[in-house]
Parts: C-alpha cells; structure tokens; sequence
C-alpha cells in the first residue's frame, strides 16, 4: 500500500530537480495514478500487446521500470514459451520496491531486475520493449543513441512502446493541453502550489518532444512503421514496428 503523495503540499524554500529517491518511491503508485492521465489504460493495453506480440524463445524488456507495472502487465498477458523479461531502473530505491514487489508476484514469467542506466542496457533478441516514460528523462541529444540500440536489438515482428509527455508545435494547442493537464490534478486532489512546485522540480529534468520528433526518430532509428495509439491531453504512446 502506497502513501498519499505530500512531497509539494507545504513551500518549501528550494525546489530542487525531480529525483526518484526513496521519498517518490513511497509514494509512486498515488503520484502517478494521479498526475498521468490514462495511465492505467496505457498498463493494461501493454499487457494485451505483449499477448499478441511476444515471441517464443525472445526477450520483453521494460527500460525505466519504476515499481514494475508494465513488467507485471506483460508477465501475466503472455503465452509464448521461452521468454523472460529484462526490467531495468537506474534508480536504488525503486529496484528495492521492486523487487519485493514481484517476489509478491503470482506470475511464472522469469523476471531479470537490473539496476542501471538503461543507456548502457544490451538489447538483444527483443520481441517487445517497453519505455514507458523513461525517455523524457535522458537529454533529447541522447535519445536517438537509445532508440537505434533497441531497434537494433530487436527481432522483425517485435514492438516498442513509446510512451511520453508531449508538447506542441502550436502555442495556443500547447497551452490548452497545458491547463487541462492541471485540471486534471486539481480534481485528483493538488493543490495550486503541489502543481506549481512540481512543475518547477521537472523543468529541466523531464524535456518533451512533439509526436512529431519522435515518429521521425524511431524511424530513422531502424523502426518500420510508427503509429500514435493513445492520447490523452499531452501524454501520449506510440507503437513502433520492426
């Protein structure tokens, strides 16, 4: 069972970048549950995609996996044989939960748990790779370098999910989803200075991109065909076909 998430409900003096330490890790599932619209239908559906696309005798890797939950959708959606999953988290304190999480796991499906810079990960016989919002996180210089190891790495047939903040091109576009994003907090509960105080923790820490940027990237990354899935205001998943 997960705390409320309290971390920007009083001032504080500094508001230092956004970090997953063991404070956020207490509370993730409330944090995000609440502050992601869509999330929970984005978990479900990548379970029901990994049913359909995950290969006998291939590899599902989860690049980013917090708590594990789109490792826990895949394990209980699957059917081929042969076929472990990789669930990578650069993050101490979110590995620890983890595993203890998936120790509480029902499901048969062999779960490797690494804790490291998913930039450094080895992709290797993937039929399905998960990114849900990870990439947001690594410098947009960076990004490409990511994508065409995992395509490289992936088996004709496999998938990635891609899933991310996104921004637009359009000023006033950006703005509207902008405040409807904050709307969508303020009825889960935050307050104005919650969302302020967050927003100024993740400006420089988490950078979007446009839909755009990152079709075109996991295309000349080594993907066949990039489709938009699932979008709700400015967070958004993308499918991409090796």
């Amino acid at each position: 069972m997960s705390d409320i998430d309290r971390i920007y409900a009083s001032p504080l003096e500094e508001v230092t970048g956004f970090r997953f330490d063991e404070q956020v890790v207490a509370v993730f599932p409330d944090m995000i549950k609440r502050s992601v619209p869509g999330y929970s239908t984005i978990i479900h559906m990548i379970g029901q995609i990994a049913e359909r696309y995950a290969q006998t005798g291939t590899r599902l890797y989860d690049l980013g996996c917090s708590l594990g939950a789109a490792t826990l959708a895949m394990r209980h959606r699957i059917n081929a044989a042969d076929v472990n999953i990789i669930a990578i988290d650069n993050s101490p304190d979110m590995i620890e939960r983890c595993r203890a999480v998936l120790a509480a796991d029902s499901g048969e499906i062999p779960v490797q748990l690494i804790c490291g810079d998913i930039q450094d990960a080895v992709i290797d016989q993937a039929s399905m790779t998960v990114l849900n919002f990870t990439l947001q996180f690594i410098p947009p210089t960076e990004r490409d370098a990511v994508l065409r190891r995992i395509a490289a790495g992936t088996v004709a047939g496999g998938v990635l999910i891609l899933s991310e903040k996104i921004a637009f091109e359009d000023e006033e576009h950006q703005n509207l989803m902008i405040e409807l994003h904050h709307n969508f907090k303020r009825a889960n509960g935050y307050s104005d200075l919650e969302i302020a105080q967050k927003r100024t923790a993740l400006e420089n820490v988490l950078i979007p991109e446009t839909l755009k940027t990152h079709q075109q990237r996991l295309l000349n990354a080594g993907f066949r065909s990039v489709d938009c899935w699932f979008q709700c205001f400015n967070f958004a998943s993308i499918i991409a076909f090796k």
